[in-house]
């Protein structure tokens, strides 16, 4: 039964990539389409403007953000500062392991990130060997949204390069996880040593096309 469901309104959601690299461009242009509203979505950054979660934020899809980076996108900021959006921002690493936590079943741990700031606000604070950390608690969402580079049709995916950045932590943690990958190949085509994310942990999975692979900012230095 739990596969039969969809994504609705008022849904959490993680969706992987960072800043634009290793986004699931599909799966976000399908949510656009649907209109589900009220959404609180779980990512490191809410895209630009006119791309990524930034589409989601234009049609105010988006109830709350809980994200590291959001410094590329104007709408975002006008939003939250409006009162408009919830936001919840988080050390970058705690976000990255407060996923992976969801994923693997650990209910919260202790780091010492944002000690002494506004981020431990409300939470609980031990010592361990001389050092102040603060407890977060583990991160789970109704769907989690992935995009790979290959994948077959049993779930196993592989991830390019820095693409694979939040993507494989995110597939672990959502109660439906969908995958999104540029290239669906059978059982037994892909290297067993090279699969990063198992099978098992993923729900559905689909061939994307189109893919834009926006670059935010490119810098490039003069060659020697």
């Amino acid at each position: 039964m739990r596969q039969q469901r969809g994504i609705s309104d008022g849904m959490t959601l993680m969706v992987g990539g960072f800043g634009l690299c290793g986004i699931p461009e599909n799966s976000i242009a399908a949510l656009v389409r649907m209109g589900v509203k009220g959404l609180t979505c779980i990512s490191n950054n809410a895209g630009v403007d006119d791309f990524g979660l930034g589409l989601l934020l234009q049609r105010k899809q988006i109830k709350k953000m809980i994200s590291s980076y959001v410094g590329e996108n104007e709408e975002f900021e006008r939003q939250m500062l409006s009162g408009e959006l919830e936001v919840d921002l988080i050390p970058q690493g705690t976000l990255a392991e407060r996923c992976r936590a969801g994923g693997s079943g650990i209910p919260a741990f202790f780091t010492p990130a944002g000690y002494g700031t506004e981020v431990a606000q409300g939470k609980e604070v031990r010592e361990f060997h001389g050092k102040m950390y603060v407890m977060e608690e583990w991160l789970r969402s109704d769907f989690s949204i992935v995009k790979a580079w290959k994948g077959d049709t049993l779930g196993n995916l592989i991830y390019r390069h820095t693409a694979r950045n939040f993507n494989p932590m995110m597939a672990m943690a959502g109660g439906i996880t969908i995958a999104e990958v540029e290239q669906l190949v059978q059982p037994g085509e892909l290297d067993p040593d090279q699969i990063h994310t198992p099978g098992i942990f993923v729900h559905r999975i689909f061939q994307g096309s189109g893919y834009e692979k926006r670059i935010e900012q490119r810098t490039t230095r003069k060659r020697d």
